[in-house]
């Protein structure tokens, strides 16, 4: 029976041939240490959460205030946001104030149909709490995206 040490984890870093870790998050997949293009930081990230989290609640609070979606209203709006400003600009509007982007593993804009995806995981909430060792959420790893700073 295999161990667990031999079948490793998907949370565990994957070393290269040479049997290294990662010296940073981000190095296997090509991205610089600091500066633009690499990772950005949880703190960041949780940050331009807020930001729009905040936004949203605001926009619901004014456009939603009578029509029985009170209680969801927030959350519709952040997934709104999330999905049009992603999948489109590649950035919400938090992500633009703390300097992140959401990309492809390419660098590319992750198109709507991804930024969908993210957006629903991101809304459930536990994805985008379990991360791996180059910090990204369940949300980016599923959807095939990362955040990275401009």
């Amino acid at each position: 029976m295999a161990s667990r040490r031999e079948l490793g984890s998907w949370l565990e870093p994957r070393r290269p041939a040479s049997g290294t870790p990662a010296a940073y998050p981000g190095e296997r997949l090509g991205r610089p240490d600091d500066g633009p293009r690499s990772l950005g930081s949880f703190g960041r990230r949780l940050v331009a959460l807020v930001v729009d989290w905040v936004m949203a609640l605001l926009i619901a609070g004014w456009l939603l205030r009578s029509s029985g979606l009170e209680q969801f209203g927030p959350l519709l709006v952040l997934l709104v946001e999330n999905v049009v400003l992603v999948g489109l600009a590649g950035a919400t509007v938090g992500h633009r104030l703390l300097g992140l982007r959401v990309e492809t593993l390419e660098g590319r804009a992750p198109g709507l149909l991804k930024a969908l995806i993210r957006s629903v995981l991101l809304c459930l909430a536990i994805p985008p709490l379990v991360w791996d060792a180059d910090q990204r959420g369940l949300h980016d790893r599923w959807a095939g995206t990362l955040v990275a700073r401009t």
